[in-house]
């Protein structure tokens, strides 16, 4: 079977690798569509995070869809939208195909959930631009950044494909997360200030704290990486 790529670059959105029949294991993040390099640079705010008063909610019928300073004015809705999206609960739940809210695209034969935290974009707009804001701990003014302490997404993918005259299941799953304000990035891995491994870089600005990948086809099964340090979201608010 030919090995499976995972693209994990920074500034890369939406474009997995894939080879052959292997399922797609690229990780996502919701961003307003897709994370961009620009939003992951470590924050440099002093604030203690607090929200401020007089924050727009979704139900409220305000907030847009779209980065900040872009041209969208399509109104976020209620619950699920038509790709699979509720940024009311925190959840993606839809084909990956449909992750950037544009009709058609590569893997739409992958299920995709993605699970993410208020720090990485909450459900709020509390600055007043019409978007909703993210990275409240890096600085909740300006609200812009999901590469601060307490961001985290989840992606959970599964699928199947054709191998000779069989179909087998996959499915993978992985965490990621803001390793904190004092964490080292060395040769590729963060580490606590304590020197203990959490987890290899992804984004530039995030580690990868677990992972588990399961296919019938090579018989694959289990954790593939788990964080020494800590493998729970809850160790890095």
């Amino acid at each position: 079977m030919k090995k499976l790529l995972r693209n994990t670059l920074a500034g890369l959105t939406l474009a997995g690798l894939l080879v052959g029949c292997e399922p797609n294991k690229t990780v996502l993040g919701p961003e307003r569509t897709a994370p961009g390099a620009n939003e992951y640079v470590l924050g440099s705010g002093t604030s203690l995070g607090k929200k401020l008063p007089g924050c727009a909610t979704i139900k409220d019928g305000t907030i847009e869809y779209g980065k900040v300073g872009d041209s969208s004015t399509e109104i976020i809705p209620i619950g699920y939208d038509q790709w699979g999206y509720n940024y009311q609960a925190h959840l993606f739940n839809g084909r990956y195909c449909d992750n950037d809210r544009v009709e058609g695209g590569d893997y739409c034969d992958v299920n995709l959930i993605m699970k993410w935290s208020d720090e990485w974009l909450s459900n709020r707009d509390c600055n007043n631009d019409g978007k909703l804001d993210r990275g409240y701990s890096c600085d909740p003014v300006n609200a812009s950044s999901s590469a601060c302490p307490g961001a985290w997404v989840t992606n959970h993918q599964s699928g199947e494909y054709v191998d000779g005259e069989e179909t087998y299941k996959w499915n993978y799953f992985v965490k990621i997360v803001h390793p904190g304000k004092d964490a080292v990035l060395s040769d590729g891995m963060w580490y606590t200030a304590d020197e203990e491994e959490i987890g290899p870089v992804i984004w530039g600005a995030f580690a990868t704290i677990q992972s588990v990948y399961n296919d019938q086809g090579t018989g694959e099964h289990g954790i593939e990486y788990k964080s020494p340090a800590a493998p729970g979201l809850g160790a890095y608010k």
